[in-house]
């Protein structure tokens, strides 16, 4: 580590400071340096989901909203802010009743966007809908909004951190217990507030090497500046290798979990599939080889999103249509983060059946060189076929479960197996520190890990200083500071236009 007393010559070379004050650097919200797209603009557009329902909300955005809804409520005036009053609706032109309908006044910056906006809650029927946006578009200064753009103005205007952008999207996208979980928790700012927290880490190591850097010389500087700095370089290393280990865990949550269903032929693979995906995926058939391709189905899995993929019968000496079954069948279970290792209990004996036991489940149990094993529950299913008495067929097997897709028993039993096995592969997110969800965050925060490594190498103060302020800067990146358009762009387009 550098310990060089710094001299004039090589301060005055330095040049201008670029990181500012502590606590106000490029990781505070309102720096995030995007503009509003088309700024100046009043947009509207569908919030609610199409097609027929019961009510439809069509939201407003800008500075002519307050006129808007004036001119589709006339003579009335604007009504009370964030009250909801009954309106009849008019076209601004032909004065031809639209509806009658609830309409809301927000005033900015008390509003999502923290622009004025307006809320028209209509009946839903297409029609009605129709009208409405059309008298909309034909008020001066209104124009249909693009896709995500009110997100990405709350964004602009500080409502929202990047993060929380992204756990709205996920909210939207939700379809199980654990991704509504996850994403309320990123909507609430909680990785958000994680990274200021390393942020604000970062400006104080930053500020005590500067200190040391202008004061150096000084003998009124105390004592152990550098050594504090790294010491708090040093704690968030931890912190961050922590978080990197668990990186998978939460893309797993985000995009579902890729759970490979194997086995010896016709030993019920294909009728699990079905079952645990409510719906007829595979053909079923006693004739042995009939899934010959990976057929692969999403579906919650005791609340946790998961890929289920029906694999070809594991076996040799077959044709080479269902010999390249077999390979793909291989390949998926290599790709795994969990495997359904499913024989037949009446017919365990079978060569079939000792070979999958030798070939996979045993493998699966043993550790890697780097201390992981591969996740695997054992299901011997046709239970319904074992002798009245004998529910056990074997005392020498792995830890397994007894199962009969026939009938459904030990259906619960698996599902609250299949519920721990995927909580540790996509991490609980009802506790615990927040997930990273996307590769964007883990591609910032490894960035920000391997500036931390390059501090601890640097042979100059200034090139240390330099570090830190690059491991600042992806931290910045991460919460939506310093964002290119570019990025911004593929973010906010996951949305759809009301929102």
């Amino acid at each position: 580590m550098w310990r060089v007393p710094w001299t004039l010559v090589a301060r005055a070379a330095r040049g201008p400071r670029r990181w500012g004050y502590p606590g106000k650097g490029p990781c505070t919200r309102q720096g995030s340096g995007s503009s509003v797209p088309r700024s100046g603009s009043t947009i509207f557009a569908l919030s609610s989901g199409q097609g027929r329902c019961g009510i439809a909300v069509i939201r407003t955005s800008g500075p002519a909203s307050g006129h808007a809804l004036r001119s589709l409520t006339a003579p009335r005036d604007l009504p009370p802010a964030r009250c909801a009053c009954l309106r009849l609706l008019r076209d601004p032109c032909s004065g031809e009743p639209l509806d009658r309908a609830l309409v809301l006044w927000f005033p900015g910056p008390q509003s999502f966007t923290a622009e004025d906006c307006a809320e028209f809650h209509v009946h839903g029927g297409p029609a009605v809908v129709s009208g409405v946006l059309q008298a909309l578009g034909r008020v001066p200064g209104l124009r249909p909004a693009e896709a995500g753009e009110f997100t990405r103005r709350a964004f602009a205007h500080g409502k929202l951190s990047l993060t929380e952008v992204e756990g709205l999207a996920d909210l939207i996208h939700a379809e199980t217990e654990a991704q509504r979980r996850q994403a309320l928790r990123q909507l609430d700012g909680e990785l958000g507030h994680l990274c200021r927290g390393w942020a604000e880490t970062l400006t104080k190591a930053l500020a005590h090497v500067e200190a040391y850097i202008d004061f150096g010389e000084d003998d009124n500087l105390e004592e152990g500046v550098l050594e504090r700095a790294d010491s708090q370089v040093q704690e968030l290393e931890v912190a961050l290798g922590t978080h990197l280990r668990d990186a998978r865990r939460g893309q797993r949550l985000r995009s579902g979990a890729h759970v490979v269903v194997a086995g010896p032929p016709n030993a019920g693979k294909s009728s699990l599939v079905n079952l645990l995906s409510r719906k007829p995926v595979s053909i079923v058939s006693s004739e042995p080889g009939t899934t010959r391709d990976v057929l692969e189905t999403p579906v919650d899995l005791a609340g946790f999103p998961a890929l289920l993929s029906d694999t070809a019968g594991l076996r040799e000496g077959i044709g080479p249509v269902e010999q390249e079954g077999v390979r793909r069948a291989r390949k998926r279970l290599e790709q795994a983060d969990l495997i359904l290792a499913v024989l037949d209990a009446s017919d365990l004996a079978s060569p079939s059946s000792c070979n999958f036991l030798d070939m996979v489940v045993s493998p699966a149990g043993a550790e890697s060189p780097n201390g992981n094993r591969q996740r695997l529950l054992l299901v011997l299913n046709k239970s319904d076929l074992l002798p009245p008495g004998d529910p056990d067929p074997r005392l020498d097997l792995p830890p397994h479960l007894l199962l009969s897709c026939l009938t459904g028993e030990g259906l619960d039993s698996l599902l609250e197996a299949l519920r721990k096995e995927l909580a540790a592969v996509c991490g609980d997110p009802s506790t615990g520190p927040p997930l990273l969800t996307r590769a964007r965050h883990q591609h910032h925060l490894q960035c920000c890990l391997d500036a931390l490594g390059h501090y601890k190498q640097a042979k100059d103060v200034s090139l240390a200083a330099e570090a830190l302020r690059v491991a600042r800067g992806h931290l910045a990146h991460l919460a939506g500071g310093g964002g290119t358009e570019e990025i911004l762009d593929i973010i906010f387009q996951d949305f759809c236009v009301g929102k």
